[in-house]
């Protein structure tokens, strides 16, 4: 009997921001589409971010950054035409709008009529006809702060980005913001929580900063599952192996929060990667034997896509093979939950 006959759906909770997060979600929304009742998808975003368009509207209007939230939207949209199109059109002129997305504007817009952020998201989901629930980690106007292996400590999430030093540690501010209730509550229904793949130290872990989101991922049933980086980002995690991601996610969140470890198997080579490698980027190494002596059990695959035209070709997941190994690992969770 399947879980929609049983009208028992599958609950996954990503966690992250950023391109990797929307990846994830556009591989598991083919799921949602399937039937009624086989995936409910809930996506636990990061609102740090304070480059770009996003950054200009939560300066100037007071709002948390729409940006990521949007991205995972259009992920989610039941269908990505025309209107999926409309929320990511960004404006190439005009005085105050160059740089700006339709959908940050809508959101920031959508914010001010409903006096609420969340409430903003809701609304504009229902536009897109999302296929899941989409929360910010925190409803705070939250900023966060780097530590440097020089000592020296760099505020901003552009700032940080851009740093060449190797990151020690990331503090939020202002200190332990709240999470959201409905956030806490899907990571307690959770079959499969997720964290990643995404830039580690201002995607990922800046949600784990926020107070009570470890402990509700510790203290959940589910599995808990990483998408390891196929590559490593200049300054932000210079030479980190898949390990290190690991250590510092356990560092970071005070618990040992994590059960599976997804990494890529498939060799990355040719122009694309002297391109990266001329920018300090090079391939996560993939240490097993040291995730294992972590307790993890690792999941290996082919999880590479490359994306872009020839001259500007990227590294990216395949949403298609990172959503299957996480609705396989989410009926997995659900296996474990019943026999518990």
């Amino acid at each position: 009997m399947g879980f929609a006959s049983q009208n028992i759906p599958l609950r996954i909770v990503s966690i992250g921001g950023g391109n990797g997060l929307s990846t994830l979600l556009r591989g598991l929304k083919r799921y949602a589409k399937a039937g009624e009742g086989i995936l409910e998808i809930t996506a636990v975003v990061t609102v740090t971010d304070d480059g770009g368009s996003s950054g200009r509207l939560r300066r100037d209007f007071d709002v948390l950054p729409p940006g990521d939230i949007r991205n995972c939207m259009v992920a989610l949209s039941e269908d990505e035409a025309l209107l999926s199109k409309l929320f990511q059109f960004r404006f190439s002129g005009g005085r105050g709008l160059k740089g700006h997305s339709f959908g940050n504007l809508f959101l920031t817009a959508m914010t001010h009529l409903t006096g609420d952020f969340n409430q903003a998201v809701r609304f504009s989901a229902e536009v897109l006809a999302v296929l899941g629930h989409i929360y910010p980690s925190t409803a705070a106007n939250v900023a966060i702060e780097a530590t440097l292996a020089n000592g020296k400590k760099v505020a901003g999430e552009s700032r940080i980005s851009r740093s060449r030093s190797r990151i020690e540690k990331i503090e939020i501010h202002p200190r332990r913001p709240k999470p959201l209730q409905e956030t806490l509550e899907a990571i307690a229904q959770a079959d499969l929580i997720t964290l990643g793949p995404g830039s580690l130290f201002t995607s990922v872990i800046p949600n784990l900063l926020v107070d009570g989101i470890p402990k509700a991922i510790a203290q959940s049933p589910a599995l808990k599952a990483y998408f390891v980086n196929l590559m490593s980002q200049p300054g932000e995690t210079t030479n980190f192996r898949a390990s290190d991601h690991v250590e510092a996610i356990y560092r970071h969140s005070k618990r040992e929060i994590l059960d599976v470890c997804v990494v890529n198997t498939r060799a990355i080579r040719g122009k694309v990667l002297d391109r990266y490698q001329a920018n300090a980027a090079r391939p996560v190494e993939n240490d097993i034997e040291n995730l294992e002596r972590l307790g993890l059990k690792v999941i290996e695959d082919d999880l590479l896509r490359m994306s872009g035209t020839r001259v500007r070709e990227k590294i990216r997941h395949d949403s298609s093979v990172i959503g299957a190994i996480a609705f396989d690992l989410a009926r997995k969770g659900h296996k474990r939950k019943l026999k518990k």
